[in-house]
């Protein structure tokens, strides 16, 4: 079993019923504090005692879905999208108020996504050390950040652009080769003898 923390999904659509029954949040006689707070939480999972295999991606997959709760509806969706849609506005409407000169934020797409995720993965390299600075590395951080692409590149196959399959090829090759180079770096380091001693007289 990995002692990889998970995260657990709580279902809103249930606690939001809750309010709207007893018009304020509801207190389970169960005292886990997970079940009175909303969104993901960082579960943390045993460490077995013996080493286990570990599981496929079916079974991963099955044990996911074994624990989310039922897909919303249809009509769940639009009524969340809708609501959704109507508060970002109200929000961007109080930015402008306070800076008119601001203009309509741009819709995101697909290589918003890849940027950030770019831009991510290059800072936990240590390229955003200023000047004079020793670079401060997140190495696994980095390697979680490029196979994250790694999974974007795999689950869009068949539904890019030409210049989204382009952009994407280009960033994880240049991601990969930074990462290879930084590695080097380190395990020579590593492995690096300590200077010679001053002889005694």
């Amino acid at each position: 079993m990995s002692d990889t923390p998970k995260f657990e999904v709580i279902d809103r659509r249930k606690i939001k019923k809750e309010e709207e029954q007893d018009g304020a949040p509801s207190h389970s006689a169960d005292p886990e504090p997970e079940t009175k707070s909303a969104g993901p939480q960082l579960v943390e999972t045993e460490s077995a005692s013996t080493p286990e295999a570990e599981p496929s991606a079916d079974a991963s997959e099955e044990d996911l879905a074994s624990e989310m709760p039922p897909p919303p509806t249809s009509e769940e969706k639009k009524e969340q999208a809708t609501a959704y849609e109507a508060s970002a506005q109200r929000v961007e409407d109080l930015l402008r108020a306070q800076n008119p000169t601001m203009g309509a934020q741009p819709p995101i797409r697909f290589e918003h996504l890849v940027q950030q995720l770019y831009l991510s993965a290059l800072m936990q390299m240590g390229a955003a050390t200023p000047e004079g600075q020793r670079p401060r590395v997140d190495i696994i951080g980095a390697r979680q950040s490029i196979d994250l692409l790694g999974v974007l590149e795999e689950k869009s196959k068949g539904n890019l652009s030409p210049v989204e399959v382009r952009m994407l090829d280009t960033v994880l090759f240049e991601l990969r080769m930074t990462f290879l180079e930084l590695t080097k770096m380190i395990s020579l380091q590593g492995v690096q003898a300590p200077p010679p001693k001053p002889e005694k007289h």
